[in-house]
């Protein structure tokens, strides 16, 4: 089961955060179809969130097809995001892994190193889009 968490720093609003977390699991293989979400009331507990900032990512990933609630037993996944990629994860995971060991020893921390990536990602899409 998925275990959430939001980063009050972001700038991305919480209900996103869930919907993105959801998103990103289904592509990565970690949920699969037939896997259920936790609970509204579970995830309300684990992040003191407003439920409505749950039902509002849920109702959203309902809508896109993955996820469908069912009365009185929960919400469960029905669709995956995995593609014919899903098995070069695992090497291209180790070797991002070490590139952050890297970027470690060098003496970025995690906020400089999320910086660096997603600068470098963006300008690597518009290089892509040109």
């Amino acid at each position: 089961m998925i275990r959430f968490h939001l980063d009050g720093r972001s700038g991305v609003s919480p209900y996103m955060q869930l919907k993105q977390q959801v998103r990103h699991a289904l592509r990565l293989g970690l949920l699969r179809e037939g896997d259920q979400l936790p609970t509204v009331k579970e995830v309300v507990a684990q992040l003191a969130i407003n439920p409505n900032t749950v039902l509002k990512a849920y109702r959203e990933l309902e809508h896109d097809g993955l996820i469908a609630a069912r009365p009185g037993l929960g919400t469960f996944v029905t669709r995956t995001l995995t593609d014919t990629s899903l098995s070069a994860h695992a090497p291209l995971r180790r070797e991002l892994e070490r590139w952050m060991a890297k970027a470690r020893s060098a003496g970025l921390d995690d906020e400089s190193i999320e910086a660096l990536f997603t600068t470098t990602f963006r300008a690597g899409a518009q290089e892509d889009i040109a």
